[in-house]
């Protein structure tokens, strides 16, 4: 099935994002979270890698073990970061042989350290650019593309980052899976604003449940989303409470879940850090 496909006629695509673990113990223990996750039908499970591309031959073994494992189609991200043209092409080449069905093509973060992105001599300087590289190789890849609800950091305005985005779209990309968000207005106004662009690939809303507040409060500083204050206020009532912050936490991304859900969401992308307990309680007894 073509990537798109999994978000029309009336299917709702669901995908879960992996990275790749660091230890032999970690890679097992990921797997058996895969095997709890199989029980919610996902369509595709997607998988990470370090920065500057210093997992990516992990990034493909994982892959390539969870699509033994369950049969379903699995996708890699892949960014500009540290890379060539042609280290490209052969990762591309790489992750063909293995079966990867689905690229998520990204520009990546500035390396640790930097605060801009510079391209490296005889490399990419922009996602579209990547698109356009993937598709150029005349490879079978599905393409997914990153969209900001609240607009990419180091956009100029919301309406720069959405033109960046249609340069995405336009180049060859199938679907935009969102970078989290922790309230769905901010979703609905992107939605609204990519149709008004003319952006009418399918839309899919990622998530995180925040399982512990200093956790969201790190990574959402890296990306600039924000937390809403009522969420954070309930978090810090019981802050040295693993349980507590657990349950608010689960709780809030599963009232957004069932909230797009019934707003007509595309589907569902959940970044769940390699664990399957969170996505659990969220997605207990939703049918598909």
């Amino acid at each position: 099935m073509k990537l798109a496909e999994f978000y029309r006629n009336g299917h709702r695509g669901l995908s879960f994002e992996l990275f790749p673990p660091k230890t032999e113990s970690g890679r097992q223990a990921l797997y058996e979270h895969v095997d709890r996750l199989m029980a919610f039908q996902p369509d595709y499970f997607t998988c990470t890698y370090g920065a500057g591309g210093s997992t990516q031959g992990t990034t493909l073994e994982v892959l390539s073990e969870v699509r033994r494992r369950t049969q379903l189609p699995v996708a890699s991200h892949l960014t500009c970061v540290g890379a060539t043209c042609d280290e490209i092409r052969e990762y591309l080449k790489e992750a063909e042989s293995r079966e990867t069905d689905f690229i998520v093509a990204l520009r990546g973060d500035p390396p640790k350290g930097e605060t801009t992105f510079q391209a490296v001599d005889g490399g990419l300087q922009y996602a579209n650019e990547l698109v356009e590289l993937i598709r150029a190789e005349k490879k079978p890849f599905g393409i997914a593309v990153a969209g900001y609800p609240e607009v990419h950091q180091e956009a100029v305005d919301a309406a720069s980052d959405l033109a960046n985005l249609r340069r995405k779209v336009d180049a060859g990309a199938d679907i935009v899976v969102t970078q989290l968000f922790y309230d769905n207005a901010d979703f609905y106004r992107f939605r609204d604003a990519c149709d008004l662009a003319g952006i009418r690939v399918p839309i899919v809303p990622g998530l995180l449940p925040i399982t512990n507040l200093q956790q969201a409060l790190r990574i959402t500083s890296m990306c600039k989303a924000k937390l809403p204050p009522a969420l954070v206020a309930r978090l810090e009532e019981k802050p040295e409470d693993a349980d507590w912050q657990f349950e608010i936490g689960v709780e809030h991304a599963r009232q957004q879940f069932l909230d797009l859900m019934d707003n007509d969401a595309a589907g569902m992308h959940l970044y769940v850090l390699n664990k399957s307990q969170a996505a659990e309680k969220m997605l207990e007894g939703y049918t598909r």
